[in-house]
């Protein structure tokens, strides 16, 4: 990494004191860090913390990338927004948060998409980049443009109660292409929409990135290259396993990656498209609440779990969850029309296949989920 090592005003000396009176870091581990040009990849519930502490300790640039606006949801986790922020995009809230809690700090916006255009422009302009996002198609085209431009990549992922942390793309650290070659099939690993997250996991993951981003921008301390961190925050523990650089690796290894690409263009062309015959028929919301109003024989129901069915559920349903759903078949007619919904309509898509597998031919999948039927027809069903 390239350190310019500003001066520190007297204003910043008082502000970082307590960073200053730890000998590992100083006034040339302070100097380092105002130096350092940072890109934050996501202004969401990783994003949130590390952006905050990043600032707070005294990063001299912050450039936030994000097109999504702040949803009353993400409150619940992304704690860089508050509630008079929805409806604003991510970044502007962003901004106005970070310049409040550190004038000294430059914070640049981009409320934009992450892409192969704009991509390695932005990477190269950094020293270091933190990757707070939640798709794997971004995920891997952060990790390309770090090893294109030769920039470390401090990563973070969260999943319901867990979450990992490393290093990548560091002389002696593998990348994202190491740790997983292909991406995983549509459909295989649920969103946070769909599992759930616990709130304050990403909290924990991001502070970690952004304590990985200062030791690295103040040159200090052993970071997490090399090393995958793992934590399960419902048992609280936290191990770590060696990963290595794979000689194989397109990006980092034969170096046969030379430009950027929309990963999902790949994914598209890594799987074999799903045969037609084999996906469920919709019903839209509002053919089905009329069906439901007129008192149609449909056999409706619900395939969410036990949480799920005690948030919101459509008057009329019968509850069979996914995890028992082979047991509830018994007490269907298979002549009768069967609607089945889920929360947005893809897990009804799966039980509607075993349905059909199991000689229910009239199987329909509700369009949207329940999340759909309630902005639509049913107001007063909780959203989640």
């Amino acid at each position: 990494m390239t350190y310019r090592h500003p001066s520190l005003e007297p204003a910043e000396i008082h502000r970082y004191s307590r960073h200053l009176l730890l000998p590992e870091l100083g006034m040339e581990g302070q100097r380092r860090i105002k130096g350092t040009r940072v890109l934050l990849v996501g202004a969401g519930g990783l994003g949130s913390p590390a952006a905050l502490y990043l600032a707070a300790a005294g990063v001299g640039h912050l450039t936030l990338v994000d097109f999504d606006a702040v949803d009353v949801t993400n409150l619940q986790r992304q704690v860089l927004h508050g509630t008079r922020d929805v409806g604003r995009l991510k970044v502007e809230s962003a901004r106005d948060r970070l310049r409040d809690l550190n004038p000294h700090v430059s914070v640049e916006t981009v409320s934009d998409r992450l892409d192969a255009g704009n991509a390695l422009g932005l990477v190269s302009g950094h020293d270091l980049v933190l990757d707070g996002t939640d798709s794997f198609a971004t995920r891997y085209l952060v990790s390309d443009a770090c090893v294109l431009a030769g920039k470390p990549n401090v990563h973070a992922s969260i999943f319901r109660f867990e979450g990992q942390a490393t290093v990548l793309s560091t002389p002696e650290a593998p990348c994202y292409r190491c740790l997983y070659p292909s991406p995983p099939g549509p459909g295989e690993v649920p969103s946070c929409s769909e599992a759930g997250v616990l709130g304050v996991l990403p909290g924990l993951l991001g502070t970690i990135q952004a304590t990985e981003a200062l030791k690295l921008a103040a040159g200090i301390g052993e970071p997490l290259s090399g090393r995958l961190l793992l934590v399960d925050a419902l048992s609280m523990r936290f191990r770590t396993m060696h990963v290595r650089r794979d000689p194989g690796c397109r990006a980092c290894g034969t170096r046969e990656i030379r430009e950027l690409r929309e990963e999902s263009a790949a994914c598209a062309a890594d799987f074999p498209a799903a045969d037609s015959r084999d996906a469920v028929p919709e019903i839209d919301p509002a053919e089905l609440a009329a069906r439901l109003r007129d008192g149609e024989p449909v056999q409706l129901l619900d395939v969410r779990e036990a949480h799920d069915w005690e948030v919101a559920r459509i008057p009329g349903a019968r509850h069979a969850p996914m995890s028992r759903l082979d047991g509830a078949l018994a007490g269907l007619d298979p002549a009768r029309d069967t609607v089945l919904y889920c929360r947005s309509g893809v897990r009804s898509q799966e039980a509607g296949r075993r349905l059909r597998a199991a000689g229910f031919p009239r199987v329909f999948s509700l369009a949207g989920g329940i999340l759909r039927y309630g902005a639509e027809f049913d107001p007063t069903l909780p959203r989640y």
